[in-house]
């Protein structure tokens, strides 16, 4: 009787995945009520890759786990909306970096908000300490990622 419950693997996998799918919509939902109505999560995922100092159509494509072509695709309609921009790449003058504009800083900007407002009310059902131990295992279980849409 006085045996620990034991861990349902498929019940762990299928909250994971849930929590997962609730922050892609929240988010989501978040980064197109403050003005950016034109971007699907793949796009979010994307700037992720662009965000620092920007990426090479190659990189991006092994970022999101999609062809060059795909990824071509993606960056030539995000600067149609005027997101992104193609420029030199200042070690390689065969490649284009692709960086965000200023309209794609403000996006990134409304995304992280729209994080903040998603991840805020597992504090009040977990308890800070149980958030902050909840983080620390994910960093634990997957340290570097990789943050990559499912399509």
């Amino acid at each position: 009787a006085g045996t620990m419950q034991q861990h349902d693997p498929e019940a762990l996998a299928v909250g994971l995945l849930s929590v997962s799918r609730t922050l892609v919509d929240g988010i989501t939902a978040g980064v197109q009520a403050r003005g950016f109505a034109d971007l699907r999560p793949a796009h979010g995922f994307a700037f992720a890759r662009l965000a620092p100092d920007g990426a090479t159509i190659t990189q991006l494509a092994e970022h999101l786990d999609v062809t060059r072509q795909a990824a071509a695709q993606l960056v030539d309609e995000l600067v149609a909306k005027g997101y992104v921009r193609r420029g030199r790449h200042p070690d390689d003058a065969r490649a284009r970096l692709i960086t965000l504009t200023s309209k794609g800083w403000a996006c990134t900007r409304a995304a992280e908000a729209a994080m903040t407002d998603a991840v805020r009310p597992w504090a009040a059902i977990l308890g800070e300490q149980r958030l902050q131990a909840l983080q620390d295992d994910l960093v634990r279980i997957a340290p570097h990622g990789p943050l990559r849409p499912t399509w």
